[in-house]
């Protein structure tokens, strides 16, 4: 199988986020879960002043832009290409050039893959983020976005809860 690089892809301005969804709900539906592993519209928190208040908000970093972590093949391609909101792959003409690691950086994207010693059904702890002190159970792991989704109890009620590779650690 070829490898995964991300991609940038150029959207109408203020669909990023509907882009991103409809990419994940196409994801979904043509189980193309191996071949297109994440869709990102990159954040930064910045301070804003509003009615003599200071507020820290979530900005987009690049607006009118999605990044995409994929396998380029001709299907990928299609469906990314023929998402509504989507006007092109960046790079020349109609060929899409995937980003250097060094390009990566500072969005805050690593390469590298955490290795974990827990697979579904084992009991974890969670030792870092706003879950931190969290125990669950594994239900679904995702390897490409290297996050497990853990069942925790929230209001009474069993809530299925995204966390990343890195902050957790295996209770067995």
């Amino acid at each position: 199988m070829a490898e995964a690089n991300w991609y940038v892809v150029h959207t109408y301005s203020g669909y990023e986020n509907k882009v991103k969804a409809n990419i994940e709900k196409t994801i979904e539906n043509r189980h193309l879960e191996e071949e297109i592993l994440e869709v990102r519209v990159p954040m930064q928190e910045v301070m804003e002043m509003k009615n003599g208040a200071r507020k820290n908000v979530q900005k987009k970093m690049f607006p009118g832009y999605v990044l995409i972590n994929m396998v380029m093949n001709d299907d990928t391609w299609y469906v990314v290409r023929n998402t509504r909101g989507v006007t092109g792959f960046v790079g020349p003409g109609s060929k899409p050039v995937p980003l250097s690691e060094a390009e990566m950086k500072p969005l805050g994207i690593k390469v590298e893959n955490v290795t974990v010693d827990f697979a579904e059904g084992d009991t974890i702890a969670v030792v870092a983020g706003v879950w931190k002190d969290t125990v669950g159970v594994v239900q679904r792991m995702d390897y490409g976005k290297q996050t497990a989704t853990i069942n925790v109890e929230l209001f009474g009620r069993e809530t299925p809860v995204e966390i990343s590779f890195a902050e957790v650690r295996n209770l067995q």
